[in-house]
């Protein structure tokens, strides 16, 4: 069922070239990697225009990249920053800070319409200023078997991260300041017990931490409430991360 209201929805397609785009020497960086005769954020793009739930769509690029045919079916274009909480900045910008926008990766080669219709309602329905989307592994092997992902273990199942979720723009402060106190604390087992909680940790080590104890201790972290969105469609979460993915991507094309 449609929203009544569609979500708008901003494309993080910033950041420097890397060895994704060294494949395709000249492109900004890997979002403009074509896959299958087109761009990766073109894919992601169309996507989107073809989902009933979304409405306006922002995509956050390089200034060179802005007037390509890319970029072409999106609303408006804004310029990307250093880190992805820049990029996040700049996209969030132009949204009243207590509407629910959708955000997505521009590397997910087989994001489908549908994919993005369930997730939008099913964000819309949840009380959060934060929605990170994943994906349960065996929903996903059953359909990509052949795509690599890193793992989380959960008392539920488990899990890989998506390429979607939902923010309010009020939320991106908080965010940043979280991102940054786990970036100083990721290689650092102490610091990331301090940040998480011994508790967090040692029932993640055991296979007993439920989504709803992440959900919690995220939303304590951040000081605003934090969902998990686990979505049936596994297109969601597959991504060009590293350089092997191409030729993958091309073959799921």
């Amino acid at each position: 069922m449609a929203l009544v209201t569609p979500l708008d929805a901003i494309v993080l397609a910033g950041g420097r070239p890397d060895e994704v785009a060294a494949t395709q020497p000249g492109v900004p960086n890997k979002a403009f990697v074509r896959i299958g005769g087109a761009s990766l954020v073109a894919r992601v793009i169309d996507a989107l225009r073809a989902s009933a739930n979304v409405a306006r769509i922002v995509v956050v690029a390089p200034n060179e990249a802005h007037a390509g045919p890319e970029l072409a079916r999106a609303d408006r274009c804004l310029p990307d920053g250093a880190r992805i909480t820049d990029s996040l900045r700049s996209g969030l910008s132009v949204f009243p800070k207590d509407r629910l926008v959708l955000v997505a990766a521009s590397d997910l080669p087989v994001l489908t319409p549908a994919a993005i219709d369930d997730f939008a309602e099913r964000a819309d329905g949840l009380d959060a200023d934060a929605i990170y989307g994943c994906v349960e592994r065996g929903v996903h092997l059953a359909r990509f078997p052949q795509v690599p992902h890193t793992w989380v273990r959960l008392r539920e199942g488990t899990f890989c991260g998506g390429g979607l979720m939902a923010l309010r723009p009020r939320a991106l402060p908080r965010l940043e300041h979280f991102i940054e106190r786990l970036g100083a604390a990721r290689k650092n087992p102490l610091r990331l017990a301090r940040l998480f909680g011994w508790d967090v940790l040692l029932r993640y080590a055991a296979g007993r931490l439920t989504i709803a104890d992440a959900e919690a201790r995220a939303s304590a972290l951040l000081g605003a409430p934090v969902r998990a969105l686990v979505s049936p469609y596994a297109e969601t979460a597959v991504n060009v991360d590293r350089e092997s993915d191409v030729a993958l991507a091309e073959a799921l094309v």
